[in-house]
């Protein structure tokens, strides 16, 4: 008998508008999942360190969608501090960015990001990107935390 799984996305981004892009494309998609923000890298990993912050348990999954760009620390830093911590290491990470920079994505990849998304310019494709996402990952099966 399979549980079903809810999905909670840690939205790591600073810029205010495309935070604002999320929430409505999630609504506009009648989304069930649970949106956390985290403004910057920093935030994010006390976050995803302080128990209880974000619901991880097997009948939650967590999906990190994850800029590039951000004051403190940015998405790369991110990424080399979470793969380092054992107990973070396996989240699964999306970048949804605006870099369209070869090393950028590169380096993302050698994180093990699950994807690599350029942020859509119109609204209508950003409702479209953020569905996709939002189905394939609450079909996704994943390993229960640690």
């Amino acid at each position: 008998m399979t549980t079903t799984q809810h999905l909670n996305i840690l939205l790591v981004e600073d810029d205010e508008v495309d935070v604002m892009n999320v929430q409505r494309a999630l609504k506009k998609n009648n989304a069930t999942a649970t949106l956390y923000r985290a403004a910057n890298g920093i935030e994010a990993l006390t976050m995803l360190r302080t128990n209880n912050q974000i619901p991880q348990n097997n009948n939650n999954k967590l999906l990190i969608l994850l800029d590039l760009n951000m004051p403190k620390m940015g998405g790369l830093e991110f990424l080399k501090e979470l793969r380092a911590d054992p107990t973070l290491c396996n989240l699964s990470v999306v970048v949804l960015t605006t870099s369209r920079q070869d090393r950028d994505l590169a380096t993302a990849y050698q994180y093990n990001v699950a994807g690599y998304i350029i942020k859509p310019i119109t609204f209508s494709s950003f409702v479209e990107t953020i569905d996709i996402l939002n189905r394939y990952w609450s079909m996704s099966e994943m390993p229960s935390p640690a």
